[in-house]
């Protein structure tokens, strides 16, 4: 037998009490920020408002920014060689932090008249990235001479279900589908946090990849990503036009410039390959969600949101092979930027929003 041991108490596995959440309040100065690879959503407490731009930047021989977001975005695809035009974000992580630095500066000086003042940023982050990634979007926001004061991060997923209404606090659980330009992101969410969440590689600009390929299969017709991105943004209005999109390109035997009419039934068997991807992965996440979450998201269905959800049989797949109500976001672009407004404006949604600073140090 030992003496004079003292018992060691091991205070990491000691379980404490709920700490009273202080809200630190916001200022009247305040953007929540909800960095897309296609857009760039920002909202401004004092018009309450949204701006939403391409997040696209055009630099001219290496050094000179000439244009930025919409305007930009009218270079992209016809710039000469000394002019890149370019989406600082990719795959939902910050690709050229330089350039996006740049962007949000330029964006927020159009937002303020040219002067800027001492704000609060909240920024809503991906989940599925690592915390370098994570770290970086505090990062952008420092050392962009925004004049930063606080800067706060929420998960983006969260700030999905506050954008589309739902009460991401209470015990009910939710299936939440992002479908952006790059990426889709599905999550499960309850009691204000993230249960399950899966990021794929799947979003508008390969929707637009297939149209490009099937096009040029088809047809030995090249066309620009613009042209197949205005064939799909237009792809509801088709059954309007005759079922009949017209489309202009280069023709691969002849080098000569082409017409072409494409049909609905083309266009909709292009994308059915990138719609049975993200079929999959939602019957992925269904079969790890907990079988209480199960039954909430039975009883409430889907919610579709993002940028490329509203390509016509995406909902109508997911409602016939995951047999579960798709509930459509009424602005599915500004989903997040809703939610962060929330999250800003709401007293009992403030807590949702955590520091990002010290990661990766």
């Amino acid at each position: 037998m030992l003496f004079g041991r003292k018992k060691v108490n091991n205070f990491n596995d000691e379980v404490l009490p709920e700490e009273e959440f202080h809200d630190p309040g916001v200022s009247n100065n305040t953007y929540g920020v909800d960095l897309g690879t296609c857009n760039i959503k920002i909202y401004n407490t004092q018009s309450d408002k949204i701006m939403v731009q391409k997040n696209i930047i055009a630099v001219a021989n290496r050094k000179r920014m000439i244009a930025y977001g919409d305007d930009a975005y009218e270079m992209f695809e016809k710039a000469p060689a000394n002019i890149k035009v370019s989406n600082p974000i990719g795959n939902g992580v910050i690709a050229d932090i330089r350039n996006m630095e740049l962007l949000l500066k330029s964006f927020l000086l159009d937002m303020q008249r040219g002067s800027l003042h001492p704000a609060d940023f909240y920024i809503a982050v991906p989940t599925d990235v690592t915390e370098v990634e994570r770290r970086a979007f505090y990062d952008l926001v420092k050392d962009a001479g925004v004049k930063a004061r606080r800067i706060m991060a929420v998960e983006k997923p969260i700030a999905d279900g506050l954008g589309l209404g739902i009460d991401v606090k209470n015990s009910q659980g939710v299936l939440v589908v992002d479908v952006g330009y790059d990426t889709t992101e599905i999550s499960i969410l309850s009691l204000g946090g993230i249960v399950l969440s899966r990021l794929i590689k799947i979003g508008g600009h390969v929707f637009d990849t297939s149209i490009v390929n099937a096009v040029r299969r088809e047809y030995n017709l090249v066309i620009g990503m613009k042209t197949a991105e205005a064939v799909r943004i237009s792809f509801n209005d088709l059954s309007n036009n005759g079922g009949i999109a017209t489309i202009y390109g280069r023709d691969i035997v002849t080098g000569l410039p082409m017409e072409r009419t494409l049909t609905h039934d083309f266009v909709s068997s292009s994308l059915k390959e990138n719609f049975r991807t993200i079929v999959d992965n939602v019957k992925v996440i269904l079969e790890r969600t907990p079988p209480e979450l199960s039954a909430d998201i039975y009883r409430h269905g889907m919610f579709l949101t993002g940028g490329a959800c509203q390509e016509e049989g995406l909902a109508e797949a997911l409602q016939s092979e995951v047999r579960l109500e798709v509930n459509m976001a009424d602005s599915p672009v500004n989903t997040v930027a809703l939610g962060l407004s929330q999250v800003v404006k709401k007293t009992q949604y403030r807590s949702l929003a955590y520091t990002i600073e010290g990661l990766g140090k």
